[in-house]
């Protein structure tokens, strides 16, 4: 019998990355107590197995030699809903050990003192969700500026740029068409977002100066402008991940 979700005080996330090898293999968790104007919040990642490795086979993934980070603060209490909701959602496995692939395990405690303990059978659902609230983390305490995402479409009789700032300690996306405001809900920003982290990104053909030549381009995140026609490359052949992210900036520009 799990807790009734409008009773639980905390809850404690524990996500392990299983055979995922090093530098990438992490473990992080979270505790967060819920009750106040703000969700008091306890956040630890370390990654593991990298002592084995030198320098260059870490930095070389994008990595650092100080990826581990702790965090205790407090995050806007409309993360307190989320996680409720999402833990009144969940379907359980009634098991209390993660395998060898890993994954996240969870503990809640309620008003009445109660605690359990299980598994959540909707592990994507739980594991993003964490993420963007890591995210969130990382807002808040200035480790990392908000997520901006900019798209440019260069044509002879006209040029579309498109910032999206992505704010995931309020979750709120700021969405601007050639500088001017344009109302975009969280979760079909959120979407976009996903879309553009499912490519592979050609990183040698990658500029920093803004484009003046014809064609679309993409800076997503990471300040370099990629050129849709040669530097981004859909992973699935059977899903075009490119198209629908041009379709979704093109539903934006209208």
């Amino acid at each position: 019998m799990h807790l009734k979700s409008d009773d639980i005080t905390r809850l404690e996330i524990e996500y392990i990355t299983g055979e995922v090898p090093p530098p990438f293999s992490h473990v992080f968790k979270l505790k967060m107590s819920f009750g106040k104007n703000f969700v008091n919040t306890q956040f630890d990642i370390q990654y593991t197995g990298r002592e084995n490795l030198n320098p260059e086979e870490i930095t070389d993934e994008g990595f650092t030699m100080a990826d581990d980070y702790s965090y205790k603060g407090e995050i806007p209490n409309l993360w307190e809903n989320i996680f409720k909701k999402l833990y009144s959602s969940s379907k359980w496995s009634n098991q209390k050990a993660l395998g060898d692939k890993g994954g996240i395990k969870i503990l809640a405690k309620d008003i009445h003192g109660k605690i359990t303990r299980d598994i959540p059978l909707n592990q994507d659902e739980w594991y993003l969700t964490c993420q963007d609230f890591i995210q969130a983390i990382y807002e808040i305490s200035k480790k990392e500026a908000p997520l901006c995402i900019r798209y440019k479409s260069i044509h002879p009789s006209q040029e579309i740029n498109i910032d999206l700032l992505f704010r995931f300690s309020i979750r709120k996306v700021e969405a601007k068409v050639n500088n001017q405001v344009k109302s975009m809900e969280w979760e079909k920003g959120r979407d976009l977002a996903s879309l553009i982290f499912i490519p592979d990104y050609d990183y040698g053909l990658a500029r920093e100066e803004a484009p003046t030549q014809e064609g679309q381009y993409l800076d997503c995140g990471d300040g370099l402008w990629h050129n849709f026609e040669t530097g981004i490359i859909n992973l699935d052949e059977e899903f075009d991940a490119k198209e629908k992210i041009m379709e979704a900036f093109k539903e934006l520009s209208d």
